[in-house]
């Protein structure tokens, strides 16, 4: 185990299995799970989701973010591994293809986590989404409309892809156990996010307002 990442994330399209499988990752690593949307966010996220303002929601998000960082970075620095279940990228990546016009620069010093991209066919993913028993929020529905370019935009993040069509949860952790990182975590702890200032640009618009296809 000591050859381990330090620092993980789960990414990927809803329906793909971030949430069930990034506790489970943490619990076999014997990492800390860190909420990047910590718990006193989480009233402000109710409010600000019932909003149609994507980008006063994306900075809602990076803010949510930026606060997880803390601490994350306080955890790296004693050397305790940890696992979060998405990072940056998909706070960019959604918001931008929901219309967001923001450019983003990242802070110099951003921890860099060695990244997982869960990915299913789509017919598993639209079947375990529909046996969820959750509701579907209106930004979820829109995150769906926009799936296709949110899988298109993960392709500029340095992820390995992890495919779950058919495992189980447990089979899903073994599989990225069995990732060959290739040193990346050494690389992925001390380079830094920002390093890379602007992961996105603004999504194209037209005259009238109207994303581009």
């Amino acid at each position: 185990m000591s050859d381990r990442p330090l620092f993980e994330s789960i990414e990927g399209l809803r329906g793909t299995g971030k949430s069930t499988v990034a506790p489970m990752l943490a619990a076999v690593r014997e990492a800390v799970l860190v909420p990047t949307v910590p718990l006193f966010y989480q009233p402000l996220r109710r409010e600000i989701d019932l909003r149609d303002n994507v980008e006063a929601r994306m900075s809602f998000y990076l803010s949510a973010l930026f606060t997880a960082v803390d601490e994350i970075q306080r955890h790296l620095a004693a050397g305790t591994p940890v696992v979060v279940e998405s990072f940056l990228a998909r706070c960019l990546v959604n918001h931008h293809a929901l219309g967001a016009r923001l450019s983003v620069t990242l802070p110099p010093d951003l921890p860099h986590p060695v990244t997982y991209q869960l990915f299913c066919t789509e017919e598993e993913r639209l079947r375990r989404l529909a046996e969820r028993d959750k509701p579907t929020s209106r930004w979820d529905a829109l995150g769906e409309d926009a799936a296709g370019r949110i899988a298109a935009a993960y392709a500029q993040f340095s992820m390995h892809r992890v495919d779950t069509t058919g495992l189980e949860p447990d089979q899903v952790v073994r599989a990225i156990l069995a990732t060959d990182t290739q040193g990346a975590h050494r690389r992925a702890d001390a380079e830094p996010m920002g390093a890379h200032p602007h992961l996105l640009p603004p999504v194209p618009r037209g005259p009238e307002g109207a994303r581009t296809p």
